[in-house]
């Protein structure tokens, strides 16, 4: 359980990364800036404990999944970025993939 919290650490750091990426406006404000290098230091230490114990293929197709709908997200409320159907229909692809590596999947390795 520890592995998977730790992935979604990963995850959510991420997300606040690249949305302050954004905000950052090419590195130029400092606050978001500064974000963006603390959350993608944080994502990607707490993405390498997780692949101690989960398949890289794996945790990598639920951090995508995940991100991509949470980075989604918070386009849609800061950004007022509103998705359109082939963009809605594609990130439901996504998701059901991850839910089928994650239910016939091996998701663990070691």
């Amino acid at each position: 359980m520890k592995t998977w919290v730790t992935l979604l650490i990963a995850i959510v750091a991420e997300t606040v990364a690249t949305s302050a990426l954004k905000a950052s406006n090419g590195f130029t404000k400092l606050l978001p800036s500064v974000l963006v290098v603390v959350g993608y230091g944080t994502a990607f230490y707490c993405l390498s404990i997780a692949l101690r114990t989960i398949q890289v293929g794996t945790a990598y197709a639920i951090w995508s999944g995940i991100g991509i709908i949470l980075v989604t997200l918070v386009g849609v409320v800061l950004y007022k970025q509103v998705p359109d159907v082939a963009t809605l229909i594609g990130m439901g692809l996504i998701v059901a993939g991850v839910i089928v590596i994650n239910l016939f999947g091996k998701p663990v390795g070691h």
